[in-house]
């Protein structure tokens, strides 16, 4: 990463967008993880429907939401609901997509792919570690550090995509047991930080993780024929129900601003970590 008067930017693209003047993503609230998960589920539909379209057209729409999403977001000098939400949702589609290439087209078993986006996201988070010195999302004020985070992003939503399938269709749990399985899997990393010490960081990416396995199998679930263990809603249908949901909350966080940091990066040099809903909030 480069850095000039105005503050590190990213090689070669930085130079095109202004450095953040505040945080650039969203404080963690009960309504942010509730966002998430129909991030999560409305991706897996819209990329999955997009597939009657072939690789070519498919995915050359999911490619434009892509960079439509990092334009906007990277545009930005603080955090926007409408951005960073416009964001998640096009890394949402296009990393189902990408995931989808891997197994149905190139022939990776939803294991080994697994296995091979979980190793990309330790890669991701070793480097930023060692570059920035944190992880916080209370950390997120240079283009450097969003540029991670978002890398982070789109690795969690492939891994989650990979690995929900894994669950529900290598493993034979069907989609609602592989979603009822995650809904108790995603309370394991808050459990783990409220009364056995695990940092709040390390409890907020694991939970983090999760999110996308989450929402796709609930997804999978209500879209999905019957005949492969859903209810045959549809793809498309269940993509506009999500998308309108997401639009509804999105618009409210917008208008009320319940999810924006009080402030970029916590005086004194110590953390304000991530808490998991507004109940675990506290400090390292």
């Amino acid at each position: 990463m480069t850095s000039d008067p105005a503050g590190p930017r990213v090689p070669v693209v930085g130079r095109y967008f202004p450095t953040p003047a505040a945080a650039k993503v969203p404080e963690v609230i009960l309504l942010f993880w509730i966002v998430k998960i129909l991030t999560t589920a409305g991706g897996e539909a819209t990329s999955d429907y997009l597939r009657i379209y072939g690789n070519f057209k498919g995915g050359a729409i999911e490619l434009s939401l892509f960079v439509i999403g990092l334009v906007w977001q990277f545009r930005t000098r603080r955090y926007s609901a409408f951005a960073y939400w416009f964001f998640a949702y096009a890394i949402a589609v296009i990393g189902t997509g990408v995931a989808d290439f891997i197994h149905l087209d190139i022939g990776v078993s939803y294991g080994a792919a697994s296995l091979l986006w979980f190793l990309v996201l330790l890669a991701i988070f070793f480097v930023w570690r060692r570059r920035e010195g944190t992880l916080s999302i209370h950390s997120i004020t240079t283009q450097p550090r969003e540029a991670y985070y978002w890398a982070t992003v789109f690795a969690t939503f492939a891994l989650g995509t990979m690995f929900g399938d894994f669950t529900a269709t290598s493993l034979s749990l069907g989609y609602l047991s592989s979603a009822i399985l995650f809904s108790v899997v995603i309370l394991v990393p808050l459990v783990a930080h409220r009364w056995f010490g695990l940092n709040a960081i390390a409890a907020f990416w694991a939970s983090y993780v999760v999110t996308r396995p989450l929402g796709a199998s609930y997804a999978d679930y209500i879209s999905k024929p019957r005949s492969i263990s859903g209810i045959g809603f549809g793809d498309g249908q269940t993509a506009i129900v999500f998308a309108l949901a997401i639009l509804v909350l999105v618009v409210y966080l917008a208008i009320t601003r319940p999810d924006v940091q009080r402030s970029g990066e916590p005086a004194g040099g110590e953390e304000r970590l991530p808490s998991l809903v507004p109940e675990a909030a506290e400090a390292d």
